[in-house]
């Protein structure tokens, strides 16, 4: 089962990642994180290009094509073959974000952005996305005050921000079948009880 985690920035995915991870693992299914960009040499370097802030001349086209690069190869490199496995998979962040930052953030053809992630991911989608919603303002103050180190795509305006938010919520809309919301700006217990419930209601049915 291939699980995905989206959200604005700061809305806690990584936290409520862990937590879900440990629950699975406890309930004995072998579980498999990664983080995009990220989770394979190659990918982290990328990753590291894309997240400078050296780097903020950096071009949409350019950040979309490095975006797609890393994931072709976590898809090949881990993805698939922990799937192949039997386990589950657990990513924070997946191609959603590129539909939502660069198709709704910068304004990209999102038609020609689904098919430059087929591509890329050679047709993988999650089973199921866990949307935790937050305000950009909220999320972006939540960022700044738990010292995590700010990076290119954090600073970006408000206003960008929020039109990534707003890109989330109708994505998720447009797929009910695969997105499951959850208000990320609640206790963190509640956050995860909601989110082991959408996932062991998955499981079951999977």
């Amino acid at each position: 089962m291939f699980i995905t985690f989206e959200g604005p920035d700061g809305s806690g995915k990584s936290t409520q990642i862990k937590k879900t991870a440990q629950s699975l693992t406890a309930a004995g299914y072998e579980v498999v994180l990664t983080r995009e960009p990220g989770g394979t040499e190659i990918s982290n370097q990328i990753r590291e290009v894309i997240m400078n802030l050296k780097n903020k001349q950096m071009s949409p086209r350019t950040e979309i094509l490095l975006f797609c690069s890393a994931r072709a190869q976590l898809v090949e490199e881990l993805i698939r073959p922990a799937l192949a496995a039997g386990k589950i998979v657990i990513s924070d962040r997946y191609a959603d974000s590129t539909l939502a930052y660069q198709g709704f953030g910068h304004g990209f053809d999102r038609r020609f952005l689904k098919e430059l992630l087929n591509f890329a991911t050679g047709n993988l989608w999650p089973d199921l996305t866990l949307l935790l919603d937050i305000s950009p303002e909220k999320g972006l103050q939540r960022r700044l005050s738990n010292a995590v180190e700010w990076n290119r795509m954090d600073d970006y305006q408000l206003a960008f921000h929020q039109r990534v938010r707003d890109g989330y919520l109708l994505l998720a809309a447009d797929e009910p079948g695969r997105w499951r919301m959850v208000n990320a700006d609640q206790e963190e217990d509640r956050i995860q009880a909601e989110i082991m419930a959408i996932v062991r209601e998955r499981l079951n049915t999977f």
